[in-house]
């Protein structure tokens, strides 16, 4: 299988319709169908079904989509490293998830960055259960996760251990002697996404299942606008908003009956990678 006929398959996935994706990819109708067939042909299975107009993916196209995507990347990652080599002597891979990459990250690259024009920082942003796998596929040196890895040839540390606040708006505040779970499960809700913490499957269990919530946002640092400008309340680690409770921008919420779960990061690397170089001054954190 070559590039192109990886990166057809992947757009076809996408758009779901041989036409416009041969539209889109600057190319003839039969080049797109050549290149899925001769690629069903090498992985030996039907990846599309067929339809009157569109196509989707069987189960063996959706299992192949995955390591697709992960090639292309992992070609993408050796080609910037090769790059890389000429111009800086140190370089960097880092994964994290948005949080954490705002309270934690950020200020380590910047430190990093300072100063100097020897070191490159490859930052990628996504789930932890992605990332993660990143590092696997050797494309990151290290990630920040909320999820924890426990595998041979990994070493996982917990970097930080940080508190839950529910927040809102300064002045926007309608339970000033505190909200109640019961209460809670009522307010406007601005959801993002800690799904697969233990903070984030607790605040879940708040609501009722299937429950629209007023605002759902896969990005926690992208709900702070939101907040600022008074349209609900919602459950962050505390770090993330510090510098916002503490210049009146939002204001935190007392929780009366119920208490909210601490949010850990973890720090992931191959066993005998350094990392102290990136963090600098800041390891001292706690094996898992």
């Amino acid at each position: 299988m070559n590039t192109e006929e990886l990166k057809t398959f992947i757009f076809l996935a996408k758009v779901k319709n041989f036409t416009l994706a041969a539209e889109k990819l600057f190319v003839a109708q039969s080049t797109v169908t050549n290149r899925i067939s001769e690629l069903e042909k090498e992985v030996g299975k039907k990846l599309f079904s067929r339809g009157s107009k569109t196509v989707t993916l069987t189960e063996a196209g959706e299992i192949f989509l995955r390591y697709a995507q992960r090639i292309l990347e992992l070609q993408d990652t050796s080609i910037e490293e090769m790059n890389a080599l000429s111009s800086h002597s140190r370089k960097f891979s880092v994964g994290a998830i948005n949080a954490t990459y705002e309270i934690y990250v950020k200020p380590l690259i910047d430190e990093c960055l300072k100063d100097n024009d020897i070191t490159s920082v490859k930052v990628m942003l996504g789930h932890s259960l992605d990332i993660i796998q990143q590092l696997q596929d050797n494309m990151l040196d290290m990630v920040f996760s909320a999820v924890p890895l426990k595998r041979l040839g990994y070493t996982c540390d917990v970097y930080d251990i940080d508190r839950v606040v529910l927040v809102c708006g300064k002045g926007k505040n309608e339970y000033p002697d505190g909200v109640t779970k019961a209460q809670l499960a009522r307010i406007p809700y601005l959801m993002c996404d800690f799904t697969l913490s233990e903070a984030g499957v607790f605040i879940r269990s708040l609501f009722p299942k299937n429950h629209v919530f007023r605002l759902d946002v896969d990005n926690s640092s992208k709900i702070l606008s939101y907040l600022e400008s008074g349209l609900g309340y919602s459950f962050l680690p505390y770090k993330l908003v510090k510098n916002y409770i503490e210049d009146g921008t939002l204001e935190e919420v007392t929780l009366k009956d119920f208490t909210a779960p601490k949010v850990t990061t973890y720090l992931i690397y191959r066993q005998g990678y350094d990392v102290t170089q990136f963090l600098e001054n800041r390891f001292d954190t706690v094996r898992c």
